[in-house]
């Protein structure tokens, strides 16, 4: 029995290893990482950034992958355990909506989610700049890419898993022509996915926490929990030999998820392991999926390493809940509804 509901479907076959005694923090590490290494399939020079879902009573995920020429595509994976991955050997080969090729210029840090019984993709990508790209599919065969949801610049863009009060709902992040240094997290809906509007700022870069004092983006799909929605996500700080990316939680109201209800004073993991803190991009813990069992409240997540690999961890909603009300910390008009 756990002290917080997930509201949501069991999953049985989640990936799992429980906590080590030395562990610190709510949130430890997988003792087999990275499950993604270097140079995965032929011309693919690294996996990261990347998300899963259940499917079928196993696994599928759309992965970033970078290419030996530098380019990142979207690849897709399959697999029984949600660790060992079996690659397709092209990049997903999107349409538009009358059945006509509409190929991204380049494609990343994808998330995935399953709202109703649609599969929506929402990825970076180049619309005269960076932008949000988007995509659907009920059977991961066809892929209908859709509009642009916004002009640049944008980036980590990530649905909600249902609609909320009638609206698909979005969280995105507005940035500028450089390496996004304006990072606060707004979110958006829609009626129909293709006309975005009601817009509401969610959360502000840390004032008073050095991890997130730069930028801030959603990580995961929010997980719907009794306490709220469960946002984790990533902060940036800068520092004299480059960006670090940690990953934090915050809770938002279930019904105006642009009110954060608690917001963690301190990152929930950060760069420590040498597949962490080295890699083609030194220092990052990117967290881009969640799986997680209703049942037991145990959750899984993803992340890209050191723009090199792919982390798991692993947590429960339990002991990552308590952690973030027991230590939340609110910045700026965080507890606000986000309109002013």
């Amino acid at each position: 029995m756990t002290k917080y509901k997930i509201l949501g479907d069991n999953l049985p076959n989640i990936p799992w290893q429980d906590r080590p005694a030395d562990a610190k923090g709510p949130v430890w590490r997988y003792s087999e990482n990275p499950i993604i290494d270097r140079n995965p399939l032929d011309k693919v020079a690294r996996i990261f950034n990347s998300a899963v879902v259940p499917y079928k009573g196993e696994y599928i995920g759309v992965f970033r992958a970078e290419l030996t020429t530098g380019v990142p595509y979207l690849y897709l994976g399959y697999s029984k355990d949600a660790i060992h991955w079996d690659f397709e050997k092209e990049p997903i080969p999107f349409k538009d909506e009358n059945g006509k090729p509409f190929m991204p210029r380049y494609a990343y840090d994808p998330r995935l989610i399953l709202i109703e019984d649609t599969y929506y993709i929402v990825w970076c990508t180049d619309f005269y700049g960076a932008a949000l790209g988007m995509a659907k599919t009920k059977d991961f065969k066809e892929f209908i890419r859709l509009e642009n949801p916004f002009i640049p610049f944008n980036r980590n863009g990530v649905l909600f898993p249902r609609k909320i009060n009638g609206l698909f709902t979005l969280l995105s992040r507005p940035s500028d022509s450089g390496h996004t240094p304006f990072g606060d997290i707004f979110l958006s809906q829609s009626p129909d996915m293709v006309f975005w509007g009601k817009h509401r700022h969610v959360m502000s870069r840390g004032y008073n926490q050095w991890w997130q004092s730069l930028k801030i983006g959603a990580g995961a799909t929010p997980i719907e929990t009794s306490e709220g929605w469960l946002l984790i996500y990533h902060g940036v700080t800068g520092t004299c030999n480059g960006y670090v990316y940690s990953m934090g939680a915050a809770i938002l109201d279930i019904d105006n998820p642009s009110i954060v209800k608690y917001r963690s004073n301190n990152y929930i993991l950060t760069p420590e392991k040498p597949y962490e803190t080295t890699g083609f991009v030194d220092n990052v813990c990117f967290p881009c999926a969640a799986l997680c069992d209703a049942e037991t409240g145990k959750l899984a997540i993803y992340y890209g390493a050191a723009d090199t690999y792919v982390g798991l961890a692993f947590t429960t909603v339990d002991e990552l809940i308590d952690f973030v009300k027991n230590d939340s910390a609110l910045s700026g008009e965080d507890g606000e509804i986000g309109l002013i």
